[in-house]
């Protein structure tokens, strides 16, 4: 079996405008084995549309273009919408920001869990339901039983994520998105949630690409990270040498963020370069 799980080659995201063709994604390239890798930049660098764009999840009028988009076996270029429902959740799951609005309003958890096996393998509902509880006990949710019968609403910012990163994981996929998955949760929780993660992945033996603004928890999570700006990539380097990165960029967003450690009087307000912009993007492949 490959070690590569995805190879990307030249990706634009692109939305038509009355101004013309505003690019979100521009020309980017990486591969994702069985490995964390995160995305980091700030919001509008086109980290979301690069997750969404791997799923074919980008809305019309938007376009995607890539010379390679290649998943397993599966050419995603060619991939009809049929094909890609079967690839969503089976072969590669996406967790969205927030579990409120990604989580079915009108559906019990339960509901929405066995669904989401059930659209991808023929099972009874009793054998989907036992499948369903023991995937909220992987994730620590308590009295997954009741958790079961309850609605959205009833459930916290803290156990949604999980009851999120519980659906997407019941159909064992081999590629998880996660799209700021603890951006909403205060700091104990989104250490137990990256814990259940980085669990599930290692056991599994899964890729992930971690998509987050946060340099810090990426840098203590991730194995590789790429730094988008504008939409391209500016900079890829070894997680835990995130500290060493040279990209001025990169830099600027690290002395952006406040150390403990290191107390300093005033933070530095990042100085952007309009040659950034147009530079070629860095290879993560």
């Amino acid at each position: 079996m490959s070690d590569t799980l995805l190879d990307v080659e030249n990706l634009w995201v692109r939305f038509p405008t009355r101004n013309g063709i505003f690019d979100a994604v521009r020309g980017i390239s990486f591969s994702l084995g069985r490995e964390r890798l995160g995305i980091v930049g700030e919001s509008g660098s086109g980290k979301s549309m690069t997750g969404r764009a791997l799923l074919k999840l980008i809305r019309k009028p938007g376009f995607v273009e890539a010379d390679r988009m290649q998943m397993g076996e599966t050419n995603l270029l060619t991939a009809t919408e049929k094909d890609m429902r079967s690839i969503r959740g089976a072969h590669a799951s996406m967790i969205m920001q927030d579990p409120k609005f990604s989580l079915n309003p009108v559906m019990t958890v339960e509901q929405q869990m066995v669904e989401a096996l059930t659209t991808h393998e023929r099972v009874s509902r009793r054998e989907a339901r036992a499948r369903a509880l023991e995937m909220l006990d992987a994730v620590a949710i308590r009295e997954p039983e009741r958790v079961l019968k309850l609605y959205p609403h009833e459930v916290s910012g803290g156990m949604g994520q999980r009851i999120m990163i519980a659906m997407m994981l019941i159909p064992d996929p081999e590629i998880l998105i996660a799209d700021e998955p603890t951006s909403a949760l205060d700091v104990s929780v989104q250490l137990q949630v990256l814990e259940i993660m980085d669990k599930l992945v290692k056991d599994r033996g899964m890729g992930l690409i971690f998509i987050s603004h946060d340099l810090n928890l990426v840098a203590n999570f991730c194995d590789r990270v790429a730094v988008m700006y504008a939409g391209r990539i500016v900079e890829v380097c070894e997680a835990g040498k995130l500290g060493e990165a040279r990209h001025p960029y990169t830099r600027g967003l690290l002395n952006a963020v406040p150390d403990l450690e290191h107390p300093r009087d005033r933070l530095e307000v990042l100085q952007r370069d309009p040659a950034w912009r147009e530079a070629p993007s860095v290879s993560a492949r």
